[in-house]
């Protein structure tokens, strides 16, 4: 976590080089001291991965800077239990209707964006009765999420984002600019459902355009970052699967700094 929100360029999210008015670089990194505990408690798989969730979100909710890290904590929450993609495949397929009604819990405590047709909603009470009447578990949660949410998409999958990023930060020969170079891949490959949820796929392609232009070598990352401050445009999803791609790079043995 601590690496990702380190490293720039990187269009329109929080780095070192610039911070949004409510949320700082400061945020990101205190956020990634008062997890650790939990982290650690994942790796012991001391409780359910809805649980850790949980207690993610209330272990960073101390920092007056919203929601800094809920979804990495969504990905990194299984690959920290099982210790790989695999390892994270099958700690997913063990969740249970409990798993899915902690999870909601912590949705609520957020200010994560969601849709608004979204028929369960994380800040109506009832929601976690409708799951538990459906016998619904956190992977069910996600596969009903997944066709709007890339992060939900990725536990669907088995994390393949996760698994193409990490290939690149593994194949690099420049470390430091690795993670700025893997980040704007998948911003020029693939639409950030958080910029959808906030602005419509419209704008979500037009950020995505705008960053193959930079691979091509036709536009400045600098200005792309311009245009995304400019805009309000956050790539938040794109960096919470950068975060579960370093995590994995690093346990294949990926050397930074």
């Amino acid at each position: 976590m601590m690496l990702e929100v380190c490293a720039s360029p990187k269009p329109g999210n929080v780095d070192r080089c610039h911070d949004y008015p409510d949320t700082r670089l400061e945020h990101f990194l205190a956020s990634t001291l008062m997890v650790r505990p939990v982290l650690e408690r994942a790796e012991r798989r001391a409780a359910g991965i809805g649980t850790l969730i949980r207690e993610a979100v209330q272990a960073t909710s101390s920092h007056r800077g919203g929601n800094t890290h809920f979804g990495a904590f969504i990905l990194l929450m299984p690959l920290v239990c099982g210790g790989d993609i695999p390892g994270a495949a099958r700690e997913i397929g063990t969740t249970t209707v409990q798993d899915a009604i902690e999870f909601y819990r912590a949705f609520g405590m957020t200010e994560v964006r969601v849709c608004a047709e979204d028929e369960l909603d994380v800040h109506d009470p009832a929601a976690t009765e409708q799951i538990h009447a459906r016998g619904m578990t956190l992977y069910d949660l996600m596969v009903y999420s997944a066709e709007k949410d890339m992060v939900a998409r990725e536990w669907v999958n088995g994390f393949t984002l996760t698994r193409r990023t990490a290939d690149l930060l593994l194949a690099s020969d420049d470390a430091r600019s690795a993670i700025p170079a893997a980040f704007l891949n998948l911003l020029a490959t693939e639409q950030d459902s958080f910029i959808v949820k906030k602005f419509g796929r419209a704008k979500a392609e037009q950020t995505r355009l705008m960053a193959a232009e930079v691979l091509r070598g036709q536009k400045s990352v600098e200005s792309l970052d311009a245009w995304c401050i400019q805009e309000k445009v956050n790539p938040g999803s794109l960096a919470d699967i950068t975060i579960a791609a370093i995590y994995t790079a690093l346990g294949e043995g990926w050397q930074w700094g």
